[in-house]
């Protein structure tokens, strides 16, 4: 008896495979930024990054030399059936092998390549560098390819809006006075699972973990978390300390909704706000003052400019409104940016945020996300982009959900 690779499909028997071509065009791309560099070779091993390169997240180490005539190979501990066909089977663009013993692996690969330093945990880097040797930390050139993104991956970004937009939706037509924040966010755990979420949100820094459905009402959307960003909320326990808790919505108070969904590993991100009965004049006015700011950050991303000037004239309008001490959280645990890029992970560069001095190049993507956050709660937007010749166009809904639904 034996498993069959026909079970490994998408809704009603989609491949929901990575294309071969696209495989092919990244490792060729990357080699080319291996010579570039003067890097012999490189060995893949972050999860993402094997997914991204090798089409799985096997146990496995993707060897990518840098000379174009050599072919790249998948050393695999487990499982390897599984890898050969999720790498496209016979047409893959790699060979694909069982990892062999420790001791033979130097001979195996036949070069000293560079390894994921910042992506992988030193013990298990120190275990094949006391092998073989290092060759580097390739990392800020896995990073810097996987910032532009291909039409097949801005397609996957685009289904997953599509999904996230019925998330929301779900949540117009279910949310009510008295429910709480956990009820409303297992609505739309509800939809984005039975779409394929694969349950894992990929973050690049540590302790890389968020909660990809963070949903406050009124004063929870004050609380701060561990999170670097402007909203924490309380979570359900001290262990899962963000997001969605057991707090009811009460009339008339903000209730930030902002969630995630991942389309065959792709992310986008939306925050929207909604309301058991109408918000005060105050909670609309800053809602009205970060809409400015998100438009001042479109206008000066799509203009060209770099992503740090963004950041001076978004955080400058804001303070210019009266937001200074509120944007972005209260001190002191307020973040300093207004939008982070993403794809497969959430926290992808660049950043709108000083100190990224370039701008924007098609095919990437950015979160953008300015919030206000008081003792009483917090307001704000977000919509993913992409960068094309065009300037800066809307991924997420956009104007297809409105800023503020009342229940």
């Amino acid at each position: 008896m034996t498993w069959s690779e026909g079970t490994l499909s998408g809704p009603e028997g989609e491949d929901w495979r990575v294309p071969v071509s696209e495989l092919e065009e990244r490792q060729t791309n990357f080699a080319a930024l291996l010579r570039e560099a003067e890097i012999e070779a490189a060995l893949i091993q972050n999860p993402v990054d094997l997914y991204y390169f090798a089409g799985g997240r096997q146990n496995a180490s993707l060897l990518i030399p840098a000379d174009e005539d050599k072919t790249a190979t998948q050393y695999v501990r487990r499982s390897l059936r599984r890898a050969i066909h999720e790498a496209g089977g016979d047409d893959a663009p790699h060979q694909v092998e069982l990892f062999p013993r420790m001791k033979e692996f130097p001979n195996a690969i036949g070069c000293t390549p560079s390894l994921q330093l910042g992506s992988i945990p030193s013990s298990f880097a120190d275990r094949f560098s006391s092998a073989f040797g290092v060759g580097g930390d390739c990392t800020k050139l896995v990073h810097q390819q996987r910032e532009v993104k291909s039409e097949w991956e801005l397609e996957m970004m685009s289904c997953a809006a599509e999904t996230q937009l019925e998330m929301f939706n779900a949540l117009a037509e279910y949310g009510k006075e008295g429910m709480s924040e956990l009820e409303l966010v297992a609505k739309a755990e509800t939809v984005s699972r039975e779409a394929g979420f694969g349950g894992n949100i990929n973050l690049r820094r540590f302790p890389m973990q968020c909660d990809r459905g963070v949903i406050v009402s009124g004063r929870a959307g004050g609380i701060p978390s561990f999170f670097d960003a402007a909203v924490g909320g309380t979570g359900p326990y001290p262990g899962a300390g963000m997001g969605a808790g057991f707090r009811k919505i009460k009339a008339n108070e903000p209730v930030l909704v902002d969630l995630l969904h991942s389309h065959r590993g792709y992310l986008v991100d939306m925050t929207r706000m909604f309301v058991a009965g109408s918000l005060s004049e105050q909670w609309e006015d800053s809602l009205e003052d970060m809409l400015a700011v998100k438009d001042t950050v479109v206008d000066v991303l799509s203009n060209g400019e770099n992503c740090s000037e963004a950041w001076d004239q978004g955080y400058a309008l804001a303070v210019e409104l009266g937001h200074e001490e509120h944007l972005m959280g209260m001190k002191p645990d307020q973040s300093v940016f207004l939008g982070h890029s993403l794809g497969l992970e959430l926290d992808e560069s660049p950043v709108v945020a000083a100190g990224f001095d370039r701008p924007m190049e098609p095919g990437m993507t950015m979160a953008i996300e300015p919030k206000v956050v008081h003792p009483e709660g917090s307001i704000g937007s977000e919509d993913t982009w992409v960068m094309t010749e065009m300037g800066m166009e809307p991924l997420s809904a956009d104007g297809a959900f409105p800023w503020l639904h009342q229940w």
